[in-house]
């Protein structure tokens, strides 16, 4: 009996198989590490229990700290999620020897396929067909440069303990060879501790299609249609969908009975994914199989109307499938995005920090978010990038894109790098959607999906600057609408109003004029800006607004605090206003040199060289936009240098006093 249940995980997986478990009436308890006492994961559980510790060998590693967490608790068993412990034999024996249940396949079972070059040897003599290859136990070169010989090139190094791209390496030519075995033995060594490899046949424009299989402790075991994975970088994947694009009834079949062929060989119970390589021909071969629930099991749940993690618990009590074979669904079509805290400009390195702002998109028909994170969370160093999935369902591949895509457009984060504008781009390419689908589609089309960084246009600070002119408080009276003095329009008495703001973002610093809408001879266009933020009382408008702005897609832009995040050309850039002569002022305190904070003119200059001046003490007046600003000693020092002089016009950074 299992009433309550220990996840020994964190993030979105955590979050997800809670949702379940609550349904289902359990208890549920959620393990974290000192840093993650806040994280979402363990806000949602009803009993949370710190393991302490930063990093995972600390924490989520530590298999005696999860078996005490899942005793002190009360749960009768244990979820392992995916990653972490998840396809660990050793810690499946361990919770099956404290007399807790482990939901996962057994220790035997992880245990065959836990090895890349074992698995592979079973497979074979189960009559599942693989890619020719070499998997024996010689780890020298020449054993390799005989077999890669033999198989063809190019040839693929992997990892026998690997995943995740790590220690896999494409060779070409066999002159290659002997340094890229040795790199690849070296990245294994580092991230398995294990250097041992095997070498195949590298497949050109491979698909990567995998099946969804379950089994029972009864001896049922059936496969839940396939999954495409092809959209990939370094071996990782980014978009899944279900079914595989193109697939007809007879593969589906003839990989789904290898699938569970293979699953029968290890005498597998549970949820499991058996991994193959597709290639144009329609041969398919045996790449790995996966011992637990995978990242992207929400598109097979889609396309099924099942629920994988409420089946796990059921077989995990010792009930048999509720279904057989050809009584599995397949209905409609299903794909999910993994959005990740990561640089895309920077080889997708993972990105760090708080996330200021988080907007998820909304609910409905089709539509699914699984995440782990909440607006105001942080992002550490410590564990995967991944925030979250948006999965979106259509009767058909076409609809089931279009309403990802416009998940995708309502989705926003801020404060810390991500890979959403990266999605949206393979989302709404044209190859994509035609569904010319294999491993290789990023490298071919990075020149559309990668970004191209540069300076932004003059528009777009333009609108940036209506934004924080229309959200900026103010003490302007509430109690009479027709009065100027509510309005926010730049009002000076006998001249036409304008206003000036200083911007900062993307690296950059911009000074934006504004004019009131009032004043323009086009004052019947509207701004982007004011536009896409309805709820501002929004009476300035940029000078070179353009006249058919309504007929473009309006753009995202959120005020949090003193920051604004504005979209432009698919990415959210943050942007600041700041106050020039303040920033300077805080420069100076770390520079001798005192530069002008904005363009203007010379009024005064109250010191000369070798003048001794207090901390405070006024050095220059400069005027700028009608007003005279204090360039002020940060410090009490002695004046070296003085390189104005009044009535001088000056540029923005411009040296003006050298204090020692």
């Amino acid at each position: 009996m299992i009433t309550t249940l220990l996840i020994a995980n964190r993030g979105e997986i955590a979050c997800r198989v809670m949702r379940t478990a609550k349904a289902m009436g359990l208890t549920t308890v959620a393990v974290h590490s000192a840093i993650d006492r806040d994280a979402r994961h363990a806000r949602e559980a009803d009993i949370r229990i710190d393991l302490g510790g930063a990093k995972p060998a600390e924490s989520y590693l530590q298999i005696d700290k999860l078996i005490a967490a899942a005793r002190a608790s009360g749960a009768q068993a244990i979820h392992p999620g995916y990653g972490f412990l998840s396809e660990n034999a050793e810690f499946a024996r361990a919770v099956e020897q404290a007399g807790l249940i482990f939901l996962g396949p057994p220790a035997s079972a992880i245990d065959a396929m836990g090895s890349k070059s074992a698995a592979k040897a079973l497979m074979e003599n189960a009559g599942v067909p693989l890619v020719p290859g070499y998997h024996g136990e010689a780890q020298d070169v020449e054993t390799f440069r005989a077999a890669a010989s033999k198989i063809g090139y190019p040839v693929l190094l992997k990892a026998t303990a690997g995943g995740g791209g790590k220690g896999m390496k494409i060779v070409e030519r066999e002159a290659e060879l002997g340094e890229a075995l040795q790199s690849a033995q070296r990245e294994a060594q580092s991230s398995f501790g294990d250097a041992r490899m095997l070498v195949e046949k590298y497949v050109l424009k491979p698909r990567h299609v995998e099946i969804q299989v379950f089994a029972d402790q009864h001896g049922n075991c059936l496969y839940l249609n396939e999954r495409d994975c092809s959209i990939q970088r370094r071996h990782q994947k980014v978009v899944e969908e279900a079914p595989a694009p193109g697939l007809s009834p007879e593969l589906r079949r003839a990989m789904g009975e290898a699938a569970v062929k293979a699953a029968k060989a290890i005498g597998y119970v549970g949820a499991g994914t058996v991994e193959f390589l597709l290639d144009a021909r329609g041969e398919f071969f045996f790449m790995e199989m996966n011992t637990r629930l995978q990242v992207e099991h929400p598109v097979t749940e889609a396309i099924t109307g099942l629920d994988l993690v409420a089946w796990q618990i059921r077989v995990a009590r010792g009930e048999p499938l509720p279904i057989r074979q050809e009584q599995v669904p397949l209905l409609g079509h299903a794909i999910e995005v993994r959005l990740y805290a990561e640089d895309p400009d920077n080889d997708f390195l993972p990105a760090t920090g708080t996330l200021d702002l988080y907007r998820e998109a909304a609910d409905g028909p089709g539509r699914r978010v699984d995440s782990g994170v909440a607006e105001g969370d942080t992002v550490s160093p410590f564990y995967d990038p991944m925030l979250g999935k948006l999965i979106a369902w259509g009767e058909n591949r076409e609809e089931a894109r279009l309403r990802l895509l416009a998940m995708l457009d309502e989705t926003c984060v801020g404060g810390v790098r991500t890979n959403l504008a990266f999605l949206r781009r393979v989302i709404g390419h044209r190859a994509f959607a035609e569904a010319e689908l294999d491993t290789g589609f990023i490298p071919r089309h990075e020149a559309e999906l990668m970004r191209k960084p540069g300076v932004l246009p003059d528009a777009f600070w333009q609108q940036a600057a209506e934004c924080f002119v229309q959200t900026e408080p103010t003490t302007v009276r509430d109690d009479d609408a027709h009065s100027p003095w509510s309005a926010r329009s730049g009002l000076r008495f006998g001249m036409p109003g304008r206003i000036s703001v200083h911007l900062k973002g993307n690296g950059e610093n911009r000074l934006v004029h504004l004019t009131p809408a009032s004043h323009r001879r086009d004052g019947d266009a509207s701004a982007l800006a004011r536009e896409s933020m309805a709820s501002s009382e929004a009476t300035f408008v940029s000078e070179f607004a353009p006249a058919d702005a309504k007929a473009l897609r309006q753009p995202k832009a959120i005020r949090q605090g003193h920051t604004l995040y504005l979209e432009w050309d698919g990415e959210l850039y943050a942007v600041t206003a700041f106050d020039p002569i303040a920033e300077a002022e805080a420069s100076h305190q770390h520079h001798g040199g005192l530069t002008a904070p904005m363009n203007g003119s010379i009024v005064r200059v109250l010191v000369e060289p070798g003048q001794a001046v207090e901390a405070g003490a006024t050095l220059i007046v400069l005027e700028a936009m009608k007003m005279e600003h204090s360039i002020r000693a940060a410090e009490a020092g002695v004046v070296k240098a003085v390189y104005c002089s009044e009535g001088e016009m000056i540029s923005e950074g411009v040296t003006l006093v050298e204090l020692e």
